[in-house]
């Protein structure tokens, strides 16, 4: 069974977003590719990987994925600081 992360991205635009993956180098490079990558990062391209984190399952990861996407913009970057 394969581990599961979820991570956070600093966009050029300095926005933040956040995803999950099985594998973040891959993502990220999807993120910055365009294409396969998110909506979102097509038209804010991503600049750093700033959080990263590994889950044992899917349903963890996801869990802990819609917390942080709950969090407004200050509580986010409080929450990446922290780590």
């Amino acid at each position: 069974m394969p581990s599961y992360f979820v991570y956070i991205i600093r966009c050029a635009d300095n926005s933040l977003y956040t995803g999950i993956t099985t594998d973040i180098a891959r993502r990220f490079a999807e993120h910055q590719k365009g294409g396969k990558g998110a909506k979102y990062t097509t038209s804010h391209p991503p600049v750093d990987l700033v959080y990263q984190k590994k889950f044992p399952n899917r349903s963890e990861a996801s869990a802990e994925e819609a917390r942080i996407k709950r969090l407004n913009r200050s509580d986010k970057l409080e929450f990446i600081n922290s780590k």
